[in-house]
Parts: structure tokens; sequence; C-alpha cells
């Protein structure tokens, strides 16, 4: 049986993607491109990528459960925090939309990708009085759900992420299904919204980028706001652009004009007054991210992302690529093991934070279990 003293030390926990898609591992590596090109060579175009597997040598040294939870408790400035403090309801709109943007303000590296998440796997971690916890709760298709709470500004999110990447020949577009809500419990409200689509290019210009189009919707208020992600493969003005308005739905008036770029800063214009306000600042929301590390060895699962996975990052990160390989092939080759004695016994597999729905009309959607989650034995310092 695995202690959780020996769960504490096989857990690699490594920092978090910057805003420039920095990692531990310098993937800088010649011919990146053409080895990236190479692997897909076989895939049609038009395919769903979400049974493809990666060799160890294109993974980062994380779990894509850790960096679906980094999105929420790894930040600079607490755009978080002020949601809940906002006075007004249009300006508390306002704070989730700039939230809402710092949580897609971290592009994956080119040419690599983080691991795909086994079945029951969770990633547990605290960020002073914020308490997160996700899980996986489905394989096949591949499904995430989200739990967060802070008692202390009564905030509460319930995301449920959904990825169906798909390559075009030249690029690889992930949609990104599943409701994400964030309430503000001081409040009564509840404000629901989706995620842009990731978009990783080959050609012309390697690069990753978010595109498509988010709403955010508070039907306590009659709020919502519309917001537009582009890019340009050349740079300049339009790389990266966001734009959009928020709007009264009662009325279908538009109160602010919102524009600027994700990776920049972005203001919202008063239609009425033209007054223009910044909201967004990407170099102050996504830098000086900290590490999470291991408080409390004993309160360490088995599950946990950073134990799963911990012998495949030990190997990525030393660069020892053979020693990667068994480790991922050893973690992929005891789930299906598993999943065969569940078959051969006829037990169907559940999730054990929360619970799950699926319907073709509505999609995933995951509910908690548990109305508050508690402190985590992983911390992210303040």
């Amino acid at each position: 049986m695995v202690t959780e003293e020996h769960n504490a030390t096989r857990a690699v926990l490594t920092a978090p993607l910057t805003l420039d898609g920095d990692s531990d591992v310098n993937y800088g590596a010649p011919n990146l491109l053409q080895r990236v090109l190479s692997v897909l060579k076989s895939v049609r175009p038009g395919s769903d990528l979400t049974h493809f597997q990666l060799p160890p040598t294109f993974n980062l040294p994380k779990s894509q459960l850790q960096c679906f939870g980094e999105s929420v408790f790894c930040f600079g400035k607490d755009y978080l925090s002020k949601c809940a403090s906002a006075e007004s309801p249009l300006d508390r709109l306002t704070s989730v939309v700039a939230w809402s943007i710092s949580t897609a303000a971290r592009p994956m590296v080119f040419g690599v990708a983080p691991y795909n998440p086994i079945l029951g796997e969770t990633h547990h971690v605290s960020r002073g009085n914020l308490n997160v916890l996700l899980e996986q709760v489905s394989h096949h298709p591949p499904v995430s759900a989200l739990h967060a709470t802070d008692d202390q500004k009564q905030l509460e999110m319930i995301w449920c992420q959904h990825p169906v990447p798909k390559f075009f020949g030249t690029s690889v577009e992930t949609e990104v299904q599943g409701k994400r809500q964030l309430k503000l419990l001081k409040y009564g409200e509840t404000y629901v919204m989706n995620s842009p689509k990731l978009l990783i290019r080959f050609l012309p210009v390697p690069g990753v980028d978010w595109v498509g189009h988010v709403q955010i919707t508070c039907k306590e208020t009659g709020l919502e706001a519309e917001l537009s992600y582009k890019y340009s493969i050349f740079g300049g003005r339009n790389h990266r652009l966001i734009k959009g308005k928020i709007i009264d739905s009662s009325s279908s008036k538009t109160i602010y004009d919102i524009e600027g770029h994700w990776d920049r800063t972005v203001t919202i214009k008063d239609v009425s007054s033209g007054k223009l306000r910044l909201i967004y600042d990407a170099k102050e929301a996504i830098s000086g991210l900290s590490t999470p590390y291991v408080e409390d060895p004993k309160g360490i699962s088995e599950r946990e992302s950073a134990v799963v996975w911990g012998e495949v990052s030990r190997g990525i990160l030393g660069k020892e690529w053979e020693k990667a390989r068994e480790a991922k092939r050893s973690v992929e080759q005891r789930q299906r093991e598993l999943q065969k004695e569940r078959d051969s016994r006829g037990e169907k597999w559940a999730p054990k934070h929360f619970t799950v729905t699926h319907s073709k009309e509505d999609g995933w959607d995951c509910s908690p279990i548990e109305s508050q989650v508690h402190p985590a034995p992983i911390a992210v310092p303040l």
C-alpha cells in the first residue's frame, strides 16, 4: 500500500506557464516544427485528436488538469477578488470580464502539450482562502470538472471542460466545450460563461493563440458581455486582439465597448460619455507566478496529478527520455488494466467529487457533490 508520505515524495510540481508560454524545460530543440509535423503526418485533416497520444518529448511536465487549475489559482494581480468587492452590478460584470480574460491569458508552448489526465485523477490546491479541486470525470471523451470556493470572499466556481481538438492540415483547433460558472454568493449572482478556442498553427508561421467568441451572462442583473478573440499571423495591431461590448439585455443597449489585446491591455469605453478606462493588464495578471508546493504530506492522494505523473515529469525535467517513456507507458497500461477489471466485474466507474450528466442538447454538466472545497495539501505561496 502506498503511504501519504510516499505520495508526497513522488509528487512533482512545476512552475506555471508565463505570459510568453515559458516552462521549466527549454523546448527550443532544432527542427521542432518538422518534428511536430512528422508526428501528425498520418492524421487526416478534420480528424478528432481526442485519442491522439504524444510521446514524452512533446509533453510539458504537468497534466492538463494542472494547467486547467493554474488558470484559477496562479495569478499576479488578483482580478478574482475584484469581482466580489465591486459595489455595483455593472462594475461586477466588468470585473468578471477582466478576470475571464486573465484565465485564458496563458497560451501553451508551441510544439508541446500537457499529459492527458487519467480517469479519476485529481488536483487539489489552495491559495489563501481559495480552495480549488479538479477531477477528471471522463477519459473517453476527456472531461474535467472544477470546483472552487472562498468562504471569506463568498465566491464559488463550478466549471466543466471538454476539449475537442481537430486537425486541419496546417493547424489544430480545440473547441473547449462546457459551462463555466462564477457565483458571487454575497449578491446572489451567477455569471455563466464559455471559453475561447485554442488555435495551434504550424504554417505559415508557427504559434498558439486564442480565437472565437465568449459570452458572459448574469440573469439576475440582466447584464451580459460579448467578447471576440482574434489573431494575426503577422503580429501588429490585430495580433491577439479582443473586441466586445457590455450590454443591458432587457433593452439591448450597449453600455461599454471593449477593446484591447489579451496579452497586453484591455480597455472599456463608456458609449455615452466616450470615457476610456483600463480594466486589464496582462503583465500585472500573469507575473510573479509562484510554483505550488506540498504543504501537508499526509494529505496527498495517490490520484493527485503531481503524483500520477511524477516519474514522467522527472524524466522530462532531466531529459531522460527513455525513463519518461517507460513511466508514461506504465501509467497508461495501469489504466487499461483497471478498466478491464471493472469491465470483468460489470462495474461502471463514478467520479468521487462530482455528479456528471450528459445530453446531446446540453453537453456535459458537472455538479460538485459537496457544497465547499476543503483546504488542500498543496498550496500556492501568497
